[in-house]
């Protein structure tokens, strides 16, 4: 009799073990709850989106937010408490005070290219550089004095909190700011599309992971000296008109949004990082 119950014992322990452990995987998804907002960069808005609802897929108790504003108004929003993250295209130094920029924690979660874009009807497939800042500083303003022909260009700046126009001017334009009084003003990846198609003779820039084929049906990107916007030119060094893509928090991150951004730079997430166009933080360290 002792040895059965010691038996009858040892195996109610053994499915209580199992209970506990099954309980314990299947309690994991619980474990990460609560709200992540996100605002800023509209170049990285599509991954944080697409990534945001692969997370809550995962953690079905948190709630991600994303919009977007520009990297200006991401960085500002963080800085107040607003939002959980604020995404930007460039470095919080470069867009806030020290003091304020000093508050932040900066989040690398993978770099983006950009290219520079034209109507389909410019006959150009390359422009130098200094070609390029001559036509956004307005000294340039008819395609044929750049080997196209002869018709007008029409700049399409965007905003000036826009991240990608301060990507833009650092690493094409040498430092030296676009000319406003040039052409027209534009506060979006969506609407500076639309406004290439509709215009003849425009020219702009775009974030690599936002000219699609269908966005390719209505804007043509350029190269830069003769080199394609491209991942494998980027990871190279050939070409240059790219950026970290950044998720800043006000100290560090604790909860839903610590996990979130984890998430983003793990490899369940890096399939995708790759699907919208971005490269992996892993293949520019």
């Amino acid at each position: 009799m002792k040895k059965r119950s010691i038996r009858l014992m040892l195996a109610a322990l053994a499915v209580t073990v199992v209970a506990g452990a099954f309980a314990g995987c299947g309690s994991k998804t619980d474990e990460v709850s609560g709200n992540v907002t996100l605002a800023g960069s509209t170049a990285l808005q599509p991954l944080a989106e697409k990534a945001g609802e692969n997370f809550t897929a995962k953690y079905p108790g948190v709630v991600v937010t994303v919009q977007g504003g520009g990297s200006g108004t991401g960085l500002n929003l963080v800085t107040e408490g607003t939002v959980n993250i604020g995404n930007s295209d460039v470095e919080a130094s470069k867009k806030l005070d020290k003091a304020l920029a000093d508050q932040l924690v900066d989040h690398k979660v993978c770099g983006i290219g950009f290219a520079v874009v034209v109507n389909k009807d410019v006959q150009v497939d390359s422009l130098t550089p200094q070609q390029i800042q001559d036509i956004f500083t307005g000294k340039v303003t008819n395609w044929s004095e750049v080997g196209g022909q002869d018709l007008a260009i029409q700049v399409v700046h965007r905003a000036k909190s826009s991240g990608t126009r301060a990507t833009f001017v650092d690493t094409v334009m040498g430092g030296v700011d676009e000319n406003d009084a040039v052409g027209t003003m534009q506060d979006s990846s969506g609407s500076v599309e639309k406004a290439i198609a509709d215009t003849q003779g425009s020219v702009s820039y775009l974030a690599m992971s936002y000219i699609t084929d269908a966005v390719k049906a209505n804007v043509t990107p350029i190269k830069i000296d003769g080199v394609e916007a491209s991942k494998e030119n980027i990871i190279a060094g050939t070409y240059s008109f790219w950026s970290w893509e950044h998720m800043y928090t006000k100290g560090e991150a604790t909860g839903a949004t610590k996990a979130f951004l984890e998430f983003m730079v793990s490899e369940d997430n890096k399939a995708l990082v790759e699907q919208l166009g971005y490269i992996a933080a892993s293949d520019l360290e």
